[in-house]
């Protein structure tokens, strides 16, 4: 009986010892600092491009680097949209976004592929939901990712296609808006292992 205690025992330190550097730093946390990060957006109509930002509200995704895992979500505060010009940033939440029923607009990962190295430069695509007026829609967002230290510096960029996805188009007779809109998103953040 004490032979196979034993035994077990040293299965178990030998598995450890080989799994270990793939088990512990597998799982990895990114927690959002919401005062560094911003979501950037530019929508092109036929007389010039409008640029605006939104605050980045919340943010916390888990990832583990062993089996392309991902989870959390990024939250971004709807009512905080500026571009400029304060009628068209009301319009935008009243009309496009509606803010008031739908605050918050959010990208929850589920899954990336490429290899994420806890130092130095990443470059990964994360699949996910992004959810928008309520309703999710899956999308593929590439990322570039920095670390140094525990510190974590991402951007991406992705279209939307926001009349297909069923908000208001804001074209009139005399001005015609482009059907997607382009986002830059910049997160910033500490990483936990």
């Amino acid at each position: 009986m004490e032979l196979r205690f034993k035994l077990f025992r040293a299965v178990l330190l030998v598995g450890g010892v080989l799994l270990g550097p793939l088990g512990l730093h597998a799982q990895e946390k990114l927690v959002v600092d919401p005062v560094k990060s911003e979501v950037h957006f530019t929508l092109q109509d036929v007389l010039h491009i409008v640029h605006g930002t939104f605050h980045v509200r919340q943010g916390e995704v888990t990832f583990n680097s062993a089996t392309g895992e991902a989870g959390g979500s990024i939250v971004v505060d709807a009512l905080s949209g500026e571009s400029g010009s304060s009628s068209r940033d009301n319009r935008m939440k009243k009309d496009v976004l509606k803010a008031q029923s739908f605050a918050t607009v959010s990208f929850a990962p589920t899954k990336f592929t490429g290899k994420f190295r806890e130092m130095g430069d990443s470059t990964l695509q994360v699949h996910g939901v992004f959810t928008l007026l309520g309703t999710p829609h899956e999308i593929d967002v590439p990322i570039e990712v920095q670390v140094s230290g525990n510190q974590l510096h991402a951007t991406g960029a992705f279209s939307v296609p926001y009349v297909k996805w069923g908000l208001k188009d804001p074209s009139t007779l005399m001005l015609r808006v482009n059907k997607e809109v382009q986002i830059d998103l910049l997160l910033v953040g500490t990483v936990q292992h």
